[in-house]
């Protein structure tokens, strides 16, 4: 074999070469997108178990207004009372809330919950939860949001 066929051949190794890349690139897209599809299910799913847990929250004690979260952190509700304390002639204002949010999609394609809460202007409760979105599992989910809710409800109830 000459160098002419040699060349010829080197050349259909490169042209080969660059359209796997190409159709691996395209599928590579398409799986992004499916992600992205597979989070954005996920999220309302989440968001709405997480609004009903805080509305039963918020009934449980009276004072607590729930109002959707939906930012840059991601969406989800959050449930917030704002009280007055008359000690000694002096006013404070304190402020309770529980945010639990999902967060948006990313690049590292997981599926995070974040809860965070103050009882009498003290941050009393960070949590966070994630889990690759191929492998979630919404129920586990669900529990955490649900023992999450609970939790806080015990820690604002003890103060």
């Amino acid at each position: 074999m000459d160098f002419k066929e040699r060349l010829q051949r080197a050349t259909e190794r490169g042209q080969q070469a660059r359209e796997a890349k190409v159709q691996a690139q395209a599928a590579e897209a398409m799986s992004e997108e499916e992600c992205r599809r597979l989070h954005s299910g996920y999220r309302l799913e989440l968001s709405d178990y997480i609004e009903t847990c805080q509305k039963q929250l918020a009934d449980n004690f009276p004072g607590f207004r729930v109002s959707p979260v939906a930012d840059e952190k991601g969406w989800g509700t959050e449930v917030k009372r704002d009280d007055l304390s008359l000690s000694a002639g002096r006013r404070d204002n304190l402020f309770s809330r529980l945010t639990v949010t999902v967060a948006p999609h990313n690049q590292y394609q997981v599926l995070v919950i974040e809860a965070r809460g103050a009882i009498r202007n003290k941050e009393t409760f960070t949590r966070s939860h994630y889990q690759a979105l191929k492998d979630a599992d919404l129920e586990n989910f669900r529990q955490l949001i649900e023992h999450w809710v609970l939790e806080y409800a015990e820690q604002y109830a003890a103060i």
